[in-house]
């Protein structure tokens, strides 16, 4: 994960300040791009820990075209919340009363959460986050690309077409309503000497926050898809445009960047699990990860 530590000090040294959407302020560079090879080992950042549950949960939810909070929640997953939650405060008139992470937002965030879990019908009315990933990977206008592409995999694999896109301008705004555009817009997969490769583009990386998220799920979907379609793991190639620290996460980067990367873990997928569609969290396990502890940051929304 060397890689990932070079971008963060890259961008500390070499970023330029710029304002953004949340009002947080960041520091800021355009067009960088990593590449892990995945018979290296599982790329998991071992610098700080990373909550592998959120990561595997989360793409279950992408893959099976879920857009509700509901599972995620259910499953322990918190990385979502903030902006549903947002979303909700500021249609009821709620959102003066309660400061962006302030003890009362928090409180009353936590109170929304369990309302999402114990109440389908509120779950279904301000846990939906509208289009978002798993819509469009599994039902872009009619289109379910993910299966699509996994075929073309299988029947066609040196086809230069076999593309996912999350980037859907007509259902843009309806995300934006209660969660986000699509940072992770669109990815690749290349197929050479019985190997699987994936090229992913984000438009916006929260790189301290977000990056270390997005890296580990591109990687265990590059197992999840070679799996499917009996080939061997390649590279995972990270392309990123706006990459960003947010004026809050400095101190944090400087801790993180004092650290030294330890050995890489190893992924393992039972040999009787289902497919990919069908694949649940028992069935993926995660061989000796050893992370130093974590390091705190808030999300911006």
């Amino acid at each position: 994960m060397q890689s990932y530590l070079t971008l963060l000090d890259h961008i500390l040294t070499k970023g330029t300040t710029k304002g953004d959407r949340t009002g947080t302020g960041t520091k800021s560079v355009f067009g960088y791009q990593m590449r892990f090879d995945l018979r290296q080992g599982f790329p998991l950042l071992t610098t700080k820990k990373v909550h592998w549950k959120s990561i595997v949960h989360e793409l279950i939810w992408f893959i099976r075209g879920d857009t509700n909070l509901r599972y995620l929640v259910k499953n322990g997953v918190r990385i979502w919340n903030e902006w549903p939650f947002q979303y909700y405060l500021q249609q009821n008139g709620l959102a003066e009363s309660f400061p962006k992470h302030s003890p009362e937002w928090k409180s009353e965030m936590k109170a929304f959460v369990q309302q999402i879990i114990d109440d389908a019908d509120f779950a279904a009315k301000w846990g939906e986050l509208g289009p978002v990933y798993g819509r469009q990977w599994r039902n872009f206008s009619g289109v379910d690309q993910l299966a699509g592409v996994i075929e073309s995999i299988k029947t066609n694999p040196d086809s230069r077409r076999h593309i996912v896109t999350a980037w859907n301008p007509v259902d843009i705004p309806e995300m934006a309503k209660a969660g986000l555009p699509p940072c992770h817009t669109m990815f690749q997969f290349y197929v050479a000497d019985g190997h699987l490769s994936c090229q992913l583009y984000q438009r916006s990386a929260d790189t301290f926050l977000g990056v270390p998220f997005n890296i580990a799920s591109y990687a265990l979907l590059v197992h999840l898809v070679a799996r499917e379609c009996e080939l061997k793991v390649g590279d995972f190639v990270h392309t990123l445009g706006d990459a960003h620290l947010y004026s809050n996460h400095l101190e944090q980067t400087k801790e993180q960047l004092s650290r030294t990367p330890g050995k890489l873990p190893t992924l393992r997928i039972r040999d009787d699990a289902p497919g990919i569609f069908d694949i649940g969290f028992d069935d993926i396990e995660l061989i000796g990860y050893n992370p130093q502890p974590g390091i705190k940051a808030p999300i911006a929304v």
